[in-house]
């Protein structure tokens, strides 16, 4: 069967445009299945507070979302299957600073880049960190803080909250506050 020059044109044309026009249909489905949001930390901390609200304002939007807590390693074990994961777009992350500041700065061998294998797509909320000291501590600043405890080694006592175990370890070396001398830093890393 010989076709005429001109079908032959358009059903090349045809051909060549049906993969496209398919790709862009399927893109136009999303989501065709459940979004699987990881949450780097165990239940019931503040990432799960603000996780789970999120996933039910965003379930409207995209349908299913499930939760899946994915909790050690300060975040690095949730954060690193979603690197690994498939880069579909059905299992996102709730990261945070700590997920990627401490994998790579902190660690000498990441599990993953947070740099090259995550891309941040919204921001959901904001942290305030704050320092507190008791009232007969004679610092009303930061820097008042930092040449008390330089000046007066072995008589700080510091506590923290999970999470923050690396913040506070690194703050006294960074301005190089003696650590020495019966010095008695409390970790406390259950939270009550």
């Amino acid at each position: 069967m010989k076709l005429p020059r001109r079908r032959l044109v358009h059903l090349i044309i045809a051909a060549t445009t049906f993969p496209v026009l398919s790709r862009f249909a399927a893109a136009q489905a999303y989501p065709l299945r459940p979004i699987r949001l990881v949450v780097p930390f165990p239940p019931g901390g503040a990432f799960d507070a603000v996780g789970r609200p999120l996933a039910d304002k965003m379930k409207p939007l995209l349908g299913t979302i499930v939760i899946e807590n994915i909790g050690g390693g300060g975040s690095s074990l949730g954060a690193a299957a979603v690197a690994r994961a498939k880069p579909d777009g059905y299992t996102i992350l709730l990261g945070g600073t700590q997920t990627h500041v401490n994998e790579a700065l902190l660690k000498s061998k990441p599990l993953y880049d947070p740099v090259k294998d995550l891309d941040p797509i919204a921001g959901v909320a904001a942290n305030v960190l704050c320092i507190a000291v008791h009232p007969t501590v004679p610092a009303q600043t930061l820097n008042e803080l930092i040449a008390y405890a330089k000046a007066n080694p072995g008589k700080r006592n510091a506590a923290w909250a999970r999470g923050l175990a690396r913040a506070v370890r690194l703050f006294p070396q960074r301005h190089a506050i003696s650590g020495t001398g019966g010095d008695r830093s409390h970790h406390h890393s259950k939270q009550r």
